[in-house]
């Protein structure tokens, strides 16, 4: 089997999602399977998420699909003997990206290598589509919430026979719930629809491109919404039309048997449910959530590209499903439109609103609907739902009730820990930095120590994403041009819109704490606290979110130490108002650290 045609079979490169790049750091993603390198221009190799990664030109002449430039499918089904081949209309669910020159092994061992394409199709978009062109010309729509409310505005606008339900019913037929658990739910799609008079041309394609492309690659269903989270609009839509036909609007929802919440189905508990099944037995390096990614544009963006190889929950996916959750749960007390309903909940544009959007509170409102104890049980409930259906009845053949629960209290866990208790973290691509200057230095985790900042200027929290960009970018260009320093100093920045922005990350030494800097990580704070403090949310983000996740991930030591920045050098930083708030967190230490080299 050719080296390049599947990812997954690639090891990860080391710090290729930070600042060096090594030269055989290659991996095939992008819109149309090019392989791809993650480089940046400038002096120096610097940092892989200044950009897109860029096409190479060299293709692997022994994979067919490199040659014909288009993918090729080879369907393989789940038997109690391994993989076999079978026919596109009884095992569309699970597809396999490989080469014509390749062999598809069978056996069990098999399964540690293809889970990820398997389960790729079961994600909550699983249509077995064409594909999409990645030709990008300047009359296509970008693909951000904004034109997807443009379009449900016309979909939905009574003048033109529209109603809330009409979005929802486009969606099934173009692809949103073609899975065997989301199809129990929502009953079988209709046929492909043809384009509604009240679309254009050009909002026909991008929906059709968001809702009906390649199941191996979910991301490509996904916009930039204002808080500059991406989502996957499947799970986002599917939600959507259980929660518009709980609250009576449309067809009432099947009983379940055995019962599962429908919300949850066809959201994400099928998608983590098999994804985890599938991923038993294999290595603990098995990627089974995330990665993020980066759109080549904030402004405009069309590229959404994957920082990592992928799974099959990657984070639009999952950023989806609980949106879909949140919106759904809220139109089963009585429908309004659709349109109305994400506007109010995403905001428009790049969050130039004065205030934060309540899709920034997902992690919280979400975990309130789904704690980890709940969806460990409703995980359970789909795997013990998809037993009874065809043909993931195969899939479950073998596995006891006892796996089943372990399965699904590992998935709960994992899921809750990543997208409900840690906070997200906004990658430098998106926020727009510049390239690092000069060489980064490694740091060695996990570290003994955290130091708190206040940015001081800006003077002012920033409560939207495009404000918290624009004041990281503000704050780098004032370290590399002014000060003179190779980056933004801080390890990472918080700002008030429920969100970190990455600034040197977990893995290269700051320049927060002068003399300390190999020593801890550097937390900054946007605003002056002298006098006041940050939001009670700001303040629990740090205490409560990123300080025990950063233990729990090995960042950090347990006994670790919090310190401001006063203690350790000749400021009044992070403020009075601040400094006094932490000295009642836990880790805090009165006493000064002795003095390292950097």
């Amino acid at each position: 089997m050719a080296k390049h045609c599947l990812m997954q079979f690639l090891p990860p490169c080391p710090h290729c999602h930070h600042y060096g790049v090594p030269a055989e750091c290659h991996y095939p993603l992008g819109r149309d399977r090019e392989l791809v390198q993650l480089v940046t221009s400038g002096p120096e190799a610097g940092d892989s998420h200044q950009g897109v990664p860029e096409p190479l030109h060299s293709r692997d002449p022994s994979c067919p699909w490199e040659q014909a430039g288009d993918r090729t499918r080879a369907i393989v089904i789940w038997g109690s003997h391994g993989l076999g081949t079978a026919s596109p209309d009884t095992s569309w669910w699970l597809h396999a990206l490989t080469c014509h020159g390749g062999s598809v092994p069978t056996g069990v061992a098999m399964s540690c290598r293809m889970f990820l394409w398997l389960l790729l199709a079961l994600s909550v978009c699983a249509h077995p589509g064409t594909g999409v062109s990645s030709a990008v010309s300047p009359a296509v729509l970008p693909r951000h919430m904004d034109s997807v409310l443009d379009i449900l505005d016309a979909l939905e606008s009574p003048a033109r026979g529209g109603s809330p339900g009409t979005a929802a019913a486009l969606g099934r037929g173009l692809g949103v719930c073609s899975t065997p658990g989301c199809r129990a739910v929502l009953g079988e799609p209709p046929g492909t629809p043809e384009r509604p008079p009240a679309l254009t041309p050009g909002q026909w394609q991008l929906l059709t491109e968001l809702l009906h492309h390649d199941p191996t690659t979910p991301e490509l269903g996904a916009v930039l919404v204002p808080d500059g989270s991406t989502v996957a609009l499947c799970p986002l839509l599917a939600g959507i039309e259980v929660g518009l036909r709980s609250g009576g609007f449309g067809r009432p929802l099947p009983t379940l048997d055995p019962p599962a919440d429908p919300f949850l189905a066809v959201t994400i508990t099928e998608a983590l449910g098999t994804s985890f099944l599938l991923a038993q037995g294999c290595d603990n390096n098995a990627t089974v959530l995330g990665p993020g990614g980066c759109w080549d544009n904030m402004e405009n963006p069309q590229n959404y590209t994957l920082r990592g190889p992928p799974s099959p929950v990657p984070d639009p996916v999952a950023i989806g499903a609980m949106d879909g959750v949140i919106l759904g749960v809220r139109l089963a007390q009585g429908p309004l439109p659709v349109a109305e309903l994400l506007r109010g909940y995403y905001g428009t544009g790049n969050g130039s609103e004065a205030r934060r959007p309540p899709s920034s509170y997902r992690r919280r409102k979400f975990g309130a609907l789904a704690g980890q104890e709940r969806l460990e049980k409703e995980v359970a409930a789909t795997l013990e739902l998809l037993r009874t259906l065809s043909p993931t009845s195969e899939l479950l053949r073998d596995v006891g009730t006892q796996e089943v629960v372990a399965v699904a209290r590992r998935a709960a866990r994992e899921f809750s820990e990543r997208y409900v208790e840690c906070p997200a973290i906004m990658p430098r691509c998106l926020w727009g930095a510049h390239p690092y200057r000069g060489t980064p230095a490694p740091l060695q985790p996990p570290l003994g120590s955290v130091f708190l900042h206040h940015t001081l200027e800006p003077s002012r929290p920033c409560q939207t994403f495009s404000a918290c960009a624009r004041a990281m970018r503000d704050m780098q260009r004032f370290h590399q041009d002014t000060r003179g320093w190779d980056d933004i100093g801080y390890s990472f920045v918080v700002g008030s819109d429920g969100y970190l922005y990455e600034g040197r990350g977990w893995h290269w030494v700051g320049a927060h704490t002068k003399g300390y800097n190999t020593q801890g990580f550097g937390v900054g704070i946007v605003g002056d606290f002298t006098a006041t403090l940050p939001d009670p949310d700001t303040l629990a983000l740090v205490r409560d979110e990123l300080l025990p996740c950063a233990v729990r991930f090995g960042h950090i030591r347990p006994d670790f130490s919090l310190r401001g920045h006063r203690q350790l050098g000749h400021t009044d930083c992070p403020g009075d108002a601040l400094f006094q708030e932490i000295q009642s967190w836990p880790g805090f230490q009165g006493t000064p650290v002795e003095q390292g080299l950097g």
